[in-house]
Order: C-alpha cells, then sequence, then structure tokens
C-alpha cells in the first residue's frame, strides 16, 4: 500500500479527484442551463457524469494494477487473466511480451526490375546527400 502514496500517485489521485470533481460540476452547470431552457444542455448533462465515471473506473484499475504488482501477482501465460499466479521459485513471475511473427516481402527483390531500379536511385540519392533528384545519371527527362 506504500506505493499508493508515492510522489507520483499522489499527483495521479489528486488529478483524478480533480478531474471527477470538474466533471461533476460541468454536468451540474449544464443541468441549469438545461433547465432555463437550453434543450441542447440535456445532453451535456448526462455525459459530463459519463466521464467521471470513466476517470473513476481508470484510476480504480490502475490502483488494482499496482497493488498486484507490489505483491507479485502476474498473470497465467496462457492467456487467462482472471486467474492470479503467486511468484514462487518454481514459478518466477511471467512478463507478457508481444509475439513478433517475421513476415516475408510478396515479391523477392531480384524479381522486380522497377523495385530494384528504384533502390538504386535511393543509394544513389543516399551517396550524394546534396544531389538533386534530376542529377541522377539515369534519370530520364519527361516527354513533352
Amino acid at each position: 500500500m506504500k506505493g499508493l502514496w508515492t510522489p507520483a500517485w499522489i499527483a495521479r489521485h489528486v488529478l483524478a479527484l480533480a478531474l471527477i470533481a470538474g466533471f461533476l460540476a460541468l454536468g451540474w452547470w449544464q443541468f441549469s442551463r438545461a433547465t432555463g431552457g437550453n434543450s441542447l444542455s440535456w445532453g451535456y448533462t448526462f455525459e459530463w457524469p459519463v466521464f467521471a465515471l470513466f476517470v473513476a473506473f481508470l484510476w480504480f484499475r490502475e490502483v488494482q494494477q499496482e497493488r498486484q504488482a507490489s505483491r507479485g501477482v502476474a498473470t497465467q501465460p496462457d492467456g487467462d487473466s482472471d486467474v492470479p499466479a503467486a511468484a514462487t521459485e518454481d514459478a518466477p513471475l511471467t512478463v507478457r511480451r508481444p509475439v513478433r511473427v517475421p513476415v516475408k516481402s510478396a515479391t523477392p527483390a531480384g524479381d522486380d526490375p522497377d523495385l530494384a531500379a528504384y533502390n538504386d536511385y535511393l543509394a544513389w540519392l543516399n551517396a550524394h546527400p546534396g544531389a538533386r533528384p534530376g542529377d541522377y545519371p539515369g534519370h530520364k527527362p519527361a516527354p513533352k
């Protein structure tokens, strides 16, 4: 629980409370406008409290995640995130990382002459940083 009272977390708590109070105040302001005859404000009357509930949900979720992390609880590696797995000597904490799958190009670079010519052009531009595209030796002027 000590981890929730660090300066960063205190700033998060204050920010969450300020946002919730601000959104509820804006909802009350829109309610007073709606009862005064502004019919468009009725939608905003209900929208601002929804924003406040969303901030409260995010704050609650972040607090729960921090508490689980400080207790040393991780999720099962099989993807069942509802079942916590305690870290033991036999089963260390698992860290989820994205799966990277190598992707092959649809056509090899050697099979496409246009692609090979373009790569040569880019290599020439890279080798001659001050050159203009028209200076390329293989440049063909546009027909007139």
